[in-house]
């Protein structure tokens, strides 16, 4: 091997071993290896930064918008509304959710399928008294098994079908993935609807997740503040400061039949006033007795309900919310809840924290978010609504369906049908016609401007862009080609189907560990070079690579719908392999028949 060649694989490797290891955010890795890269000159400088501008990424960028388009319009809603039909049975309710999961995932992006249903399937759940964990699982694999039905189902799928285009010059089309895709998207959710939800464990099946995740403290207490206490003529942040050695928590300030909240949170203490208090006994004792204050009673949650202290003092637009941290898309990840400051500044309270559906016992201001984290929040509805969205959060609650007017969901599927059209027509190419129907949608407000930049998935455009000029490199190279003739080499005297499906269970493997664009651009030209050392077409390899890389099933980090359910869903990290192994073992078994058929690999 040259020089260069040694230099790109062991970049590759370390670029793969930072992506498992979670200790940077894979776009920073991404962008890192391609500075290194160009640094030792196996990179031109003037090819640095082209593959920020690749089809595949102004694709990906336009199919994001396009999905926040038909969301705004109401498009989704119309589906989901009639999911609470059908919940008489765990099979049916796993049946509705994920077809629809499944049918979404075909047109938009599938991360924001899964959190457009994920609120309807925990409402849906709870009103049939059965656990979430039954369908949020079986909801997140359906998403992700429905985006291989066609070409901007995935970002793998795009990346795959632009390569083959700088190949063949011809690009896969929007259907060219859907029979052997479709096909698998359909066994695999039947799949799930049928058997997988079984093989999640009971532990997690009896558990009534989120609300079981929340239980941090015994009891809510309310104290009086008397005529001598030390509170008097303090704020509330005062007295946080003044007992932070208590970990007794202040729900809500009571005067009269008045609870304040907002900016009445630095209103000064006075006599007679009530604290709504969270904490076990310790705390609310060592609170009590710093203050000089008063217990005027003690009750179990379960006796004042989710949030209420007494039915006296609930203000009538006050809610109880869970809203979990999405990975890539929220700034909370590695910050400190301390830093927050929620209450002062908006009067949300953070009440609690669960991370893999096990609550956080410790001091709340000293938790670091992580992806994947639930957060309990309480206030006004629509300020918690607000703080949400500004977190970057996802909403486990269902707001209700709100449908958009009918003449605005109709321009809404009209623009996306036509940007299609366009596209299968050969007019213009796919990238030019998504890109400019979701132009149409910010001018005519379906999307308006200020949310065009927020629905952009920027960590997966830049790890998309970083990677390119890396995997043109190894091609270029040779490096692609000498790794390929190893492979071959070692399964000398296999037929050819054997190879790939090796192809599919490596890219299989690689993508539970690391994102599906990053195995995408990595195992495609590796594919290729395997189906030229053999003598046989690349067709099919590459759409070996497609599935593969969207069968993220075995780890909660494979994909990050995975990831979104985990909390909500009181998941483990190794519930996933039990459903998602013998769904993998599946769609082989079923793929590669159907790839050979349709792709041949000869002739």
């Amino acid at each position: 091997m040259t020089a260069d060649q040694i230099f790109l694989i062991s970049l590759l490797g370390s670029l793969v071993v930072f992506f498992v290891w979670e200790r940077w955010r894979y776009d920073l890795v991404a962008l890192a290896g391609l500075l290194i890269a160009t640094l030792f000159g196996v990179i031109p400088p003037d090819d640095a930064f082209l593959g920020f501008g690749h089809p595949a990424v102004v694709t990906v960028a336009a199919v994001l918008i396009l999905s926040r388009g038909l969301s705004n319009a109401g498009a989704v809603e119309i589906f989901t509304r009639y999911i609470k039909r059908a919940t008489s049975s765990p099979t049916l309710h796993i049946v509705g959710l994920s077809s629809v999961g499944g049918l979404l995932s075909t047109v938009m992006n599938n991360v924001g399928a899964l959190a457009l249903l994920m609120p309807v399937a925990i409402q849906s759940s709870l009103e049939a008294k059965r656990s979430p964990a039954i369908v949020l699982m079986p909801l997140a694999f359906a998403t992700i098994l429905g985006g291989m039905a066609t070409l901007i189902g995935t970002p793998p799928n795009i990346i795959i079908a632009n390569y083959r285009a700088e190949m063949t010059g011809q690009p896969f089309g929007m259907f060219d993935f859907s029979p052997v895709g479709g096909v698998v998207a359909i066994v695999g959710i039947i799949f799930v609807a049928l058997v997988g939800w079984r093989f999640i464990p009971l532990a997690r099946r009896s558990k009534n997740a989120p609300q079981d995740l929340f239980h941090i403290q015994e009891y809510l207490t309310e104290v009086k503040v008397p005529e001598n206490s030390k509170a008097i003529g303090k704020s509330l942040s005062e007295l946080e400061s003044a007992t932070e050695d208590s970990d007794a928590l202040i729900i809500s300030l009571i005067r009269g039949e008045q609870s304040i909240r907002g900016a009445a949170w630095r209103e000064k203490i006075q006599a007679g006033d009530v604290l709504v208090l969270e904490a076990g006994h310790q705390g609310i004792k060592k609170f009590v007795s710093t203050l000089g204050l008063e217990l005027s009673g003690t009750q179990s949650k379960e006796e004042v309900g989710e949030g209420e202290p007494q039915k006296s003092t609930k203000t009538p637009d006050e809610i109880l919310l869970e809203a979990v941290v999405p990975p890539d898309r929220s700034w909370l990840v590695g910050r400190l809840a301390g830093t927050l400051k929620l209450r002062s500044r908006f009067g949300v309270s953070l009440l609690g924290v669960s991370r893999q559906g096990t609550p956080y016992r410790g001091r709340l201001k000293e938790f670091r978010f992580k992806a994947g984290d639930v957060l309990l929040l309480q206030g006004d509805k629509e300020q918690v609504l607000d703080v949400i969205g500004s977190l970057g959060c996802l909403p486990l609650a269902e707001r209700g369906i709100q449908l958009g007017k009918s003449g605005e969901t109709w321009l809404a599927v009209g623009l996306f049908g036509l940007a299609l059209g366009i596209a299968l027509t050969g007019f213009v190419s796919l990238p030019i016609a998504l890109m400019g129907a979701a132009l149409a949608m910010v001018i005519l407000a379906v999307v308006p401007a200020r949310e065009v930049y927020h629905t952009i998935d920027w960590p997966v455009l830049v790890l998309l862009g970083s990677l390119i000029p890396i995997g043109q490199a190894l091609e270029q190279s040779g490096a692609t080609t000498v790794l390929a003739q190893y492979l071959v080499n070692v399964l000398s005297g296999h037929a050819p189907i054997i190879l790939l499906g090796v192809i599919m269970i490596l890219t299989m493997l690689l993508t539970d560990v690391m994102n599906n664009a990053a195995t995408a651009v990595v195992m495609a030209p590796f594919s290729v070079a395997v189906a030229q050392n053999l003598g046989v077409h690349a067709d099919p390899f590459l759409m070996a690579v497609a599935i593969g890389a969207s069968c993220a099933f075995l780890t909660p980090i494979g994909h990050q719908n995975n990831l979104l359910v985990m909390g909500p869903g009181g998941y483990r990290f190794g519930d996933y392999w039990r459903m998602g192994l013998p769904l993998d073992l599946l769609i082989i078994a079923v793929s590669l028949p159907l790839l050979v058929f349709f792709w041949p690999l000869t002739g």
